[in-house]
């Protein structure tokens, strides 16, 4: 056990599996899609529930986009995702500790990168990788995509939600790799998906599953 999880509260019981988490994202987001939404956990009572302890099912890392609200998307609500967010998902040390709290000290038994498709940052990475320049105070959102964008092209995908998959898909890869989330995965205890999302009909697809 790590200083991190020694340190963390005592948290409220029931977590579910990492597959039922994901499910539950999954049913979500068919309802959001069909307009059957239940607006779950936005009540008074749910909202005093919480005032003293917190145990989200899913850590949701996804691109800042606002387009991309993850309590909407997934029909959620107070309590029930733990959102991290930079432009194209940029992963950092900052980035990588929130998560690791999600997992290691909230107990969360799944995370999910999302990413989407007609993203700005996988294309400015595009366009920097074939000579053009980025803004001094964007390079590190471009830096941050170029590596996808480099590993797309190797593979001879050249088409933008190709891209933009790819890009979940390493971002997935580098998040699992985190310490906490190394051995919450390695003890069954959570996993790391990828997720993609479509804009106009609003549904997210599976990119780097469970």
């Amino acid at each position: 056990m790590t200083d991190l999880e020694k340190a963390a509260p005592p948290l409220p019981p029931a977590a579910p599996t990492p597959a039922e988490a994901l499910a539950d994202l999954l049913a979500g987001n068919h309802r959001f899609v069909t307009n059957t939404r239940l607006h779950p956990h936005q009540d008074a009572e749910h909202r005093a529930a919480l005032a003293t302890a917190q145990r989200p099912f899913a850590v949701l890392f996804g691109c800042s986009d606002s387009r991309l609200a993850a309590e909407i998307i997934f029909d959620r609500g107070l309590g029930d995702l733990f959102v991290v967010r930079t432009a194209g998902h940029i992963v950092g040390p900052e980035v990588l500790a929130s998560i690791e709290f999600g997992v290691a000290v909230l107990g969360a038994p799944l995370v999910v990168v999302l990413g989407h498709e007609d993203c700005g940052a996988v294309k400015a990475a595009e366009s920097a990788l074939g000579g053009a320049h980025a803004p001094d105070n964007l390079r590190p959102i471009v830096d941050g995509v170029l590596p996808s964008v480099r590993a797309a092209h190797a593979d001879g995908v050249t088409d933008y939600i190709g891209m933009a998959d790819i890009h979940v898909r390493h971002t997935a890869a580098a998040v699992a790799k985190a310490g906490s989330v190394v051995d919450a995965v390695a003890a069954g205890r959570c996993a790391v998906v990828g997720m993609s999302y479509w804009l106009a009909e609003g549904r997210v697809s599976v990119v780097a599953p469970l």
